[in-house]
Formats: structure tokens, C-alpha cells, sequence
């Protein structure tokens, strides 16, 4: 289950692929009591990913979304009621920004042919949008309309690092991290006590970063406007992160990192902030947490986060 591996004075890191990002788990500990917590927590990885994946047929969200419009509920385990009270409470704490329904709108949005769709196409699309419509408890859930969709892309990898931190937990380790794609969570600081140190790539400059985090435990998660973009004739940028409300791109921050005790909560916070736009400092404010935000003109805003040059000392991260 495990791709390469190599081993420094921080401890053995295992590198491998999953949910279309490069990943990487870090253990302060011997390679012989490491190696069978990391292939359980690669694999947890992988079960989350094919779990959740709207890509594969036999997946429960292909499931759900094969049922929209027929009044069939599609059967649900605890783990995904438990995903969907989750995306609940960050449609309600987002003042609806936060949408598992909004998936949708990557049917007008292509990024690869870098085509910005019309408006007509945009108001055809944006009635499919609605988490309140959407009928569930913790044994079932029911899409309403033909057409309709669940998509857990805004809080399954971060999911899957909280999961995999918890399966090294569970095999005994306690000095590491779990990096996937830029979303970590903390296991427990280096060998020698230290706190991991993390450098948080600039937006506009992929090989520098803008600013550090020591972490002996939480999690940190950036979402930002470099990850999935195109730059239209006119200059204007389309990023991924969606307005649920018009189908637009957001535009009024590059990035944001939040760091908070569990991934999921960071990768939510951070994405939900870039979706308030100028009301996202308040926001992360009245959450209590460290955040950095970089707004579209690269000013920067941070609470609690060390803003840095670029430091060999830094174990940088690409989100």
C-alpha cells in the first residue's frame, strides 16, 4: 500500500498517491514499528477516497446522486450520516455558502478548455443547488430533483487526514504528521520534541513560501485561487471555488490557511472565508482560530501565524 520512502533525522516518510494529490505520512519512529500503522492508515485513505468518490459507480455518493428525482432513498451508514450533519451545521454556520449540492456547477465550469460559461447556462444549473431541499436522517438521505447531486469534495481529503491520524493513533504512534495534498493533521511533535514546522506556499509564486506554522498537534488546511484556475484574454481569473448563490468564481482573496484541531474543520473554515469574501476576517475571528489570509491585491492578514521568507528550515507544503 505504501510508495517510496526515506528516512531522515525527523523519522521515516512514506510518499504515495491518493485523491488526485501527492501525499506523504511522517513518523518519528523506527521503520519496523512504523510499517504496518502506515500501509492501515494508506488504506484508510483509499477506502475514504473510493468510498466518496463521485468518479466510481459503486461509490455511495454515485448511488445517491443515480436516485436523484426518482423519490428512492438511498441507505446510509453512520459515517456518512455523520458527514452529512457535518456539511449541515457548515451550510448553516456559512450562511449557505457551504453547499454539498453545489457540485454541480462544474457541468458549466471547464477549467481544462478554460471556458467561462454563459449566464443562461449558469441560471439552467443553479436550481439544482439547495441543501435544504435535500431530505435526510441518519439512515438514508433523498435528492429531490433529477439532476441534483451530493458532492463531498469540499471536506473528504480533509476528512481522510483526520482518519488517517487517528488509524496511526490507534497502532500505538505519536510523533508525526499526515500531509495530504497540503491538508495536514498533526500526530505529535519530532522525535526530539520539537514542533513540525510548516511553510505555506504563496499563491502567486509556487516555489516560496509566505509564511510558517509550528504544529505539535491540530491540523492545517489552505484553499485558495492556484489550485484549479484559468486566466481568460481579459485578464480575469477563474478559480474552482465556486458562489453557490450566482455560479461564480470567488475573487476577493488569492488564499487562505486556517489552522484549527482537526483538518476538517480547518479545510471548511478556509473555504467557507474565501466564500465571504470581505466579511471572511470577522468570520475566522468569531471562530477563535490562527488563520493567514492573502486578499486579491496580496496584502496579507494573519492572526496567530508567522509570516516568513523562504526557509530550508520549513517543510513545505503544496496545496
Amino acid at each position: 500500500m505504501r510508495g517510496l520512502a526515506h528516512f531522515d533525522r525527523d523519522g521515516w516518510h512514506w510518499r504515495f498517491g491518493a485523491m488526485a494529490s501527492h501525499c506523504e505520512i511522517v513518523v518519528g519512529h523506527p521503520e519496523a514499528e512504523a510499517r504496518a500503522a502506515v500501509d492501515a492508515a494508506v488504506a484508510e485513505v483509499r477506502r475514504i477516497e473510493a468510498k466518496y468518490s463521485r468518479y466510481q459507480a459503486d461509490s455511495i455518493v454515485s448511488r445517491i446522486n443515480a436516485a436523484a428525482g426518482t423519490g428512492v432513498a438511498t441507505a446510509i451508514d453512520p459515517e456518512t450520516a455523520g458527514l452529512l450533519a457535518f456539511a449541515d451545521q457548515l451550510h448553516r454556520q456559512s450562511g449557505g455558502l457551504f453547499d454539498l449540492t453545489s457540485g454541480v456547477l462544474r457541468r458549466a465550469w471547464d477549467f481544462r478548455a478554460a471556458r467561462v460559461p454563459g449566464e443562461e447556462e449558469l441560471a439552467a444549473i443553479r436550481p439544482l443547488i439547495g441543501w435544504t431541499r435535500v431530505a435526510w436522517d441518519d439512515h438514508q438521505v433523498t435528492l429531490p430533483e433529477p439532476g441534483m447531486e451530493l458532492d463531498f469534495g469540499g471536506i473528504g481529503k480533509e476528512y481522510a487526514a483526520d482518519r488517517a491520524q487517528a488509524v496511526l493513533l490507534q497502532h500505538g504512534l505519536q510523533r508525526g504528521f499526515v500531509n495530504l495534498g497540503g491538508d495536514i493533521r498533526v500526530l505529535g511533535p519530532r522525535p526530539d520534541g520539537r514542533p513540525w514546522r510548516f511553510g505555506i506556499q504563496h499563491p502567486r509564486h509556487p516555489e516560496a513560501t509566505c509564511a510558517s506554522v509550528e504544529l505539535r498537534e491540530g491540523a492545517l488546511a489552505t484553499s485558495g485561487d492556484y489550485e484549479r484556475f484559468f486566466i481568460t484574454p481579459e485578464g480575469r481569473r477563474c478559480c474552482h471555488i465556486l458562489d453557490p448563490r450566482t455560479g461564480q468564481p470567488v475573487a476577493y482573496w488569492q488564499a487562505i490557511s486556517v489552522v484549527a484541531p482537526v483538518c476538517a474543520a480547518a479545510g471548511a473554515l478556509a473555504t467557507i472565508a474565501m466564500l465571504l469574501g470581505e466579511q471572511a476576517l470577522s468570520f475566522l475571528q468569531r471562530q477563535g482560530v490562527a488563520f493567514m489570509a492573502i486578499d486579491a491585491q496580496g496584502g496579507i492578514a494573519s492572526h496567530d501565524i508567522t509570516i516568513s521568507s523562504p526557509d530550508s528550515g520549513d517543510i513545505a507544503f503544496h496545496p
